[in-house]
C-alpha cells in the first residue's frame, strides 16, 4: 500500500494547526479528513474508516484521551498517533493508558511526526512493501504466552474464558517479545524496534505498556512468571 492509498483522520481544535498538518499529510500524498471536537470524533472516524488517526489531547466536548478510550472499547483497532501540548510524563502515559499507540509534543518537528506516523502504518497497517499489503503466509495467527493464547488477526488475548483486546502497539510489543523469547532485551533495542524511530521521551512508556500487557495475561503479581524485568537491562519473555 503506498500513501495514496492511506487515509489518516485529524482530530485538532486549533484551526492553524490542524490546516497545517492536513497540508502537511496531503504533500506526502496521503488522503486526509479532519474534524475539531472531540464529540464528533468517534462517528466521524467509524464514518472515514481511516488508517490512522492523529489525536489531540486537549478538545471541545470530549478529551482525546475519552475518545482513544472509546474507541478501543467499541473494538477500534486503528492506530492512534496522539498530541500532547504539555509535555508531562503522567499526560503521556495517560494517554498510552487510554489506547493510543504513540505521541508527540507540541511543538513538533515535521519531520519526528512523518516517521512516528510511517512507523505507525508500517506495523499497524501491513504497509512494508515486501507483503504487499497482505499478512505473510507462514505468518502464524496465534502466539502463546503461559495460560494466554494471543490472536494475531482480531488483536484479543484469551485467558480461560477471559477474552481482552490488545492495542496495535501492545500486539506489536507482544510479536517482538515472542520473536525473542529467553533473550533479554535493553529497553533501548525494543523501543527502536517497536516503536520504530528514535525515542524522545523516557522508557516509562514501554514500562506502562509492559504493564498493561501483564495485567492481560495475568502475571501481573508481585512476582511475573512469564514476562520478566531485568534489572538495569530491560525485558526477557520465558
Amino acid at each position: 500500500m503506498n500513501s495514496s492509498e492511506v487515509t489518516i483522520f485529524v482530530v485538532e481544535d486549533d484551526a492553524s494547526i490542524r490546516f497545517g498538518l492536513e497540508e502537511v499529510l496531503r504533500s506526502e500524498g496521503f488522503q486526509v479528513v479532519s474534524c475539531d471536537d472531540g464529540g464528533k470524533a468517534i462517528q466521524g472516524i467509524s464514518e472515514a474508516l481511516p488508517d490512522l488517526v492523529v489525536l489531540d489531547v486537549m478538545l471541545p466536548n470530549r478529551s482525546g484521551y475519552e475518545v482513544a478510550s472509546e474507541l478501543r472499547k467499541g473494538g477500534c483497532r486503528v492506530p492512534i498517533l496522539m498530541l500532547t501540548a504539555k509535555g508531562e510524563e503522567m499526560d503521556k502515559i495517560v494517554g498510552l493508558n487510554a489506547g493510543a499507540d504513540d505521541y508527540v509534543t507540541k511543538p513538533f518537528a515535521v519531520n519526528e511526526l512523518l516517521a512516528r506516523i510511517r512507523a505507525l502504518l508500517r506495523r499497524t497497517c501491513d504497509w512494508a512493501d515486501e507483503t504487499n499489503g497482505q499478512p505473510l503466509a507462514d505468518s502464524p495467527s496465534e502466539l502463546e504466552i503461559g495460560n494466554a493464547s494471543v490472536d494475531l488477526r482480531n488483536y484479543e488475548i484469551k485467558v480461560g474464558e477471559e477474552v481482552t483486546s490488545l492495542t496495535p502497539k501492545e500486539l506489536e510489543l507482544i510479536r517482538f517479545l515472542v520473536e525473542h523469547r529467553g533473550v533479554v532485551l535493553s529497553r533501548d533495542e525494543i523501543l527502536e524496534k517497536v516503536w520504530g524511530v528514535k525515542y524522545f521521551g523516557t522508557t516509562r512508556t514501554l514500562d506502562q505498556c509492559v504493564a498493561q500487557i501483564r495485567k492481560k495475561i495475568g502475571d501481573h503479581g508481585r512476582t511475573p512468571e512469564f514476562l520478566l524485568t531485568v534489572h538495569g537491562v530491560g525485558y526477557k519473555l520465558v
